[in-house]
């Protein structure tokens, strides 16, 4: 990325933000907002995210054997099917579409990129499309791996800021997308009202995320052991479209699988 795309886009970038920062520290490839290293996170599952090792498989292991199983593979959707909704849902199009809208789009708990470089596929050369995460291992990853903006793509950049308190304006993104991240959050609900706060009136919202596939009692006491073990929440079927409808989301959209579940709505 040549020195002016990418003063450029961290301009645009810090122009997105309640409080941009005076010296903006870029030195690791992406916007870094935390400062040090966070004491080791509490759980088991959030320790994994912050590990060096997950990244290294991430995108071509653990995500398209762990997603794609819990989606139903082979029957349920693969990854470049799930990445392929998403953009439909969000208002997005298709990769090379002289129709890509020039939107301003947000991935949060980024990971190492892969959903925010498939969300960019479907957004115009004006448009930005930001990834955010809190580990560093990740979002080194999702550096590396992201290429500079070629002809009439859009521009990509990173935040490294905590994702259950997003740093932005309200009513800032078109699209907000939260992928396989939601079960990890302390508080999902306050995480989600922080997505509804910096998404445009009439901007689309997608989450995938975990899903209890019995309503029976004795799965939510299961949920609820896993949930004190390891910090990861399994939601039931009803749990995440309630949520959106309680914050006055329309055309809610859900698609269930056997141990995950995506589901999308718009803001008024």
């Amino acid at each position: 990325m040549s020195k002016t795309t990418a003063r450029d886009g961290l301009e645009r970038l810090l122009g997105l933000l309640e409080e941009p920062p005076d010296e903006p520290d870029t030195t690791s490839g992406y916007l870094d907002l935390t400062g040090p290293a966070p004491q080791p996170p509490p759980s088991l599952f959030q320790s994994a995210m912050e590990s060096t090792f997950l990244p290294q498989i991430y995108e071509r292991v653990w995500r398209p054997i762990g997603f794609n199983v819990a989606k139903g593979w082979p029957i349920g959707p693969d990854t470049a099917a799930e990445h392929a909704m998403a953009r439909s849902w969000l208002g997005l199009s298709r990769p090379g579409s002289a129709a890509r809208p020039p939107a301003t789009v947000l991935d949060v708990a980024c990971g190492p990129g892969n959903v925010t470089r498939a969300l960019a596929e479907g957004v115009g050369q004006d448009g930005l499309v930001v990834g955010l995460d809190t580990a560093q291992t990740m979002l080194a990853r999702a550096v590396r791996d992201t290429p500079p903006p070629g002809p009439g793509e859009p521009d990509i950049q990173y935040v490294r800021a905590d994702a259950a308190d997003l740093p932005f304006r309200d009513q800032t993104f078109d699209a907000v997308s939260c992928f396989g991240a939601l079960y990890l959050f302390d508080d999902p609900w306050t995480a989600l009202d922080d997505m509804t706060r910096v998404l445009k009136p009439g901007g689309h919202l997608i989450i995938l995320t975990s899903r209890r596939p019995f309503p029976l009692r004795t799965a939510r006491l299961a949920g609820d052991l896993i949930r004190r073990a390891t910090g990861y929440t399994v939601f039931g079927d009803r749990e995440i479209t309630r949520a959106l409808a309680d914050r006055g989301f329309t055309h809610l959209k859900q698609h269930r699988y056997p141990l995950m579940q995506m589901v999308g709505g718009r803001r008024p």
